[in-house]
Order: C-alpha cells, then structure tokens, then sequence
C-alpha cells in the first residue's frame, strides 16, 4: 500500500511557525510543494529545506504581490529557475480586488512563461477569474501540462483545460461546498492532485496543513468509489507524471 501523502500546494512560510510544519510534514513523509509568492522568499527558505526529503521548494511570482515584480525580483527568478523543479505560486487574479493590475500580471506571467520554455517544470497555478486568459496564454506558449491549484472558474472554462491536458489539485475547502464537488465530478481522476493551500484553508478554526490532505483522499474514495490505496496510488501516479523526466518522487 502506498503511504506516503502528498500536499502538491502549501504556503509554508506564511504561517506563524513555518519551520514546525516542515519538520511535522517531514516526519510524517508528506511530500509538501512549499510554494513561494516571489523568488526573495524562495531564496530566504532554500537553506532551511534543501538538506529534507520529503519537502520540496517551489519558485514563484504570484498575481497577488505584482507590485512588488520589480527588476531585482526578476533577476533572481532567472538565476533559480535552474534550482529546481518545481514552479508556484504564478498565474493571473481578475478578481475585483486586483483588476486593476491585469496588465502588469499579464507581462509577470508571460516573463514566467518566456523563463520556462523548453524546461520541463512542475507548474502550480493560480487562476481566480482569469481562466479564459489563462488558458489562451498557455495556449500560445504551447505549454505542457501544468497544475491548476484551487479551480474555481466555469465548468465550461475547466473542460477547456481538460482538453488540454491540464491538472487539478484538490483541497479540504473544495469538497465542503456544491460548485468545488461539481468541478471534481468533472475532472478525470488520472488529472487529480491533492493540496491543502494552507495556511488559507482552514480546519474547523485552524489553519489546514499538509497531514489533512487525508481528508481529500478520503473524500476521493466516495466519489470515485474505490479503496484508499487506490486513491493514493493515483495521486502518487498523477504527480509522477508532471516530474522532469527521470526525477522519482521522494
């Protein structure tokens, strides 16, 4: 049976005590995507995880911190982007509280999409009403498949991604409303991740971290109607499959 649980998207740093969740998550074998907001975060985390098995460092230049995408930022996005091989959190937000910056999202996304091409790279990806742009620049980019993180756009919108081969990771507050278990019906388990996005999803009052993707996984055995080995077999399988080329998991 396989064990190992698997957080493909987690704001590490952001909580109160980021060094006890790493080192909870590494005790547990969680394999734990820490996301970054911008390249100076990755570079601050890099010491404190690069020597952990099971936790693993992503680059990122998030939609929500565009105003801090300035020349020093990006210069550090080119030199780590060899570092590792994984990217997040990047993407495009259209929501109300950030329409205002859709075109300087839209040159950090594409500077993003330009620094990857030809690179085989784990991609989470935030995409709050801004679907259609995503996936249109994807599109031009003739990216491979990447991971949207927390879909929350139209069906019509997520069977466009699907179409393109993309994926879908999964977290604790998407299986507790109506619209996040109708996107989930929707996606093929062989496109499923898990997540927990925490600490932004909560847990009754707490903040979720990486061990409560259990929850997820348990939720996946009723809706696909199958065991928990299975369940975890998938999941394994699905992150494997956006790995570079030769990389194993843990």
């Amino acid at each position: 049976m396989v064990r190992t649980l698997i957080d493909s998207h987690c704001h590490v740093d952001l909580y109160p005590y980021p060094s006890d969740i790493a080192a909870d998550a590494e005790r547990d074998k969680v394999v734990t995507l820490v996301v970054t907001n911008l390249p100076s975060a990755f570079e601050k985390a890099l010491p404190f995880i690069r020597n952990m098995k099971y936790i693993r460092l992503a680059l990122g230049l998030h939609p929500l911190t565009v105003e801090k995408h300035d020349e020093m930022e990006k210069e550090k996005f080119v030199r780590f982007v060899s570092k590792t091989s994984y990217i997040g959190e990047v993407g495009l937000d259209f929501s109300p509280s950030y329409i205002s910056t859709k075109g300087e999202q839209i040159k950090s996304f594409r500077f993003v999409l330009e620094c990857l091409k030809e690179k085989q790279k784990f991609i989470t990806l935030h995409s709050r009403k801004a679907e259609s742009t995503v996936l249109d620049i994807l599109e031009e980019y003739k990216r491979p498949p990447l991971v949207f993180h927390w879909y929350s756009g139209s069906l019509k919108h997520l069977e466009r991604a699907i179409e393109q081969g993309h994926f879908f990771s999964f977290n604790p507050s998407m299986i507790r409303t109506a619209k996040g278990k109708k996107i989930i019906e929707r996606v093929p388990p062989e496109r499923v991740l898990t997540e927990t996005d925490g600490p932004f999803v909560k847990i009754g009052k707490r903040s979720a971290i990486p061990q409560d993707v259990a929850i997820v996984e348990n939720y996946l055995c009723t809706a696909w109607s199958t065991s928990i080995s299975e369940v975890k077999k998938r999941i394994k399988t699905n992150f494997f499959a956006l790995l570079p080329q030769g990389q194993s998991l843990i």
